[in-house]
C-alpha cells in the first residue's frame, strides 16, 4: 500500500520492506525472511511496478528476519546492495555475530556492493537517502532518513533501525557480550537518534510503528495517520527505557 507519493509498503504482515520509486529505477529497503522475497516481489508487481526496475537494495540491520530475503531479491532484480561497513561481514557470511553457533539465526549470504559509513547518501532518480549508523542491535545498524511528500506537503521520513535488546547479550560471564562495546554502542545510538528530526516514523516491524492501525485509518481526504511529529521522540524514549531495564536484568544475572 502507498504511504507517501513515491513510498510504498511491500513487506509482510510483521516484517517491513519499503519501496521508494523514481523515474530512474527504484530503491528497496530490507528483505524480511529468506522465504519473503517472492512475496515482496509480488507486492511490487501488484502496485504496478516491476521488480526488475529495483536498482538499489538497502538494509536496516544484518539479522535473518530483515536481511534473509536480500540474496534472492538481488538475484531476481539485478540490484546492487549498499550496506554499512560494520554489518558487511554478517551479510556476506549470513550469520549473527556473537551467536554463530545458533544455526536458526543463519540466512543466505549476500555480497555487499557498496560499503556505507555514517552520513553517506544513496541517490537515485531524485531520491536521496541518508545513512545514520545507530549501532547496538547490530554493530552496523543503519537508520535511514529521506524526504517524502504526503498529501502535497513535504515531510521527513525516518526508517528507524531497531534499538531493542532482543537476543543480544549485553553482559555475560559465560560468553561475554554479543560483541565488544555493545553497551556503549546502544548509548551512542540513542544519543544520535535524539538529534534526528522526522515526522513520518517507520520501522522494521509493523508493530513498532503501529502499521495496521494507521493503515486502517487511510482514507481519501483524511489526514495521513503516518504523519506524527512526536512519534520518533516517543519511540526513542520508550526503547531507551527498555534497554536500561534489560541491561540491569542481565547485569544482575551475571552476578
Amino acid at each position: 500500500f502507498q504511504v507517501a507519493d513515491n513510498l510504498y509498503y511491500v513487506g509482510t504482515e510483521g516484517l517491513s520492506s519499503f519501496l521508494i520509486t523514481t523515474p530512474q529505477g527504484h530503491i528497496l529497503i530490507d528483505g524480511a525472511m529468506p522465504s519473503s522475497a517472492k512475496d515482496i516481489e509480488a507486492s511490487i508487481t501488484s502496485l504496478g511496478f516491476k521488480p526488475s526496475d529495483v536498482k538499489i537494495l538497502l538494509n536496516s540491520h544484518a539479522h535473518f528476519d530483515h536481511a534473509g530475503g536480500l540474496a534472492q531479491l538481488k538475484r531476481d532484480t539485478g540490484a546492487k546492495l549498499a550496506a554499512s561497513a560494520a554489518d558487511r561481514s554478517a551479510l556476506e557470511t549470513g550469520t549473527y555475530p556473537g551467536s554463530e553457533d545458533v544455526k536458526a539465526f543463519d540466512f543466505p549470504p549476500v555480497k555487499v556492493d557498496r560499503v556505507l559509513n555514517d552520513g553517506d547518501q544513496v541517490i537515485l532518480g531524485g531520491a536521496t537517502l541518508t545513512a545514520h549508523i545507530t549501532p547496538g542491535h547490530s554493530a552496523g545498524c543503519t537508520t535511514w532518513t529521506f524526504p517524502v511528500t504526503v498529501q502535497g506537503q513535504k515531510h521527513e521520513a525516518v526508517y528507524y533501525c531497531s534499538t531493542s535488546v532482543a537476543a543480544n547479550r549485553l553482559v555475560s560471564k559465560a560468553k561475554g557480550p554479543q560483541y565488544p562495546g555493545i553497551v556503549e554502542d546502544y548509548r551512542k545510538a540513542f544519543a544520535k537518534l535524539k538529534t534526528i528530526k522526522a515526522d513520518v516514523f517507520l520501522a522494521p516491524h509493523g508493530e513498532q510503528f503501529g502499521m495496521e492501525a494507521k493503515r486502517a485509518k487511510l482514507a481519501p481526504g483524511a489526514p495521513s495517520p503516518f504523519v506524527d511529529r512526536g512519534e520518533l521522540t516517543r519511540a526513542i524514549a520508550q526503547s531507551e527505557a527498555d534497554f536500561e531495564i534489560q541491561l540491569a536484568k542481565q547485569q544482575k544475572a551475571a552476578k
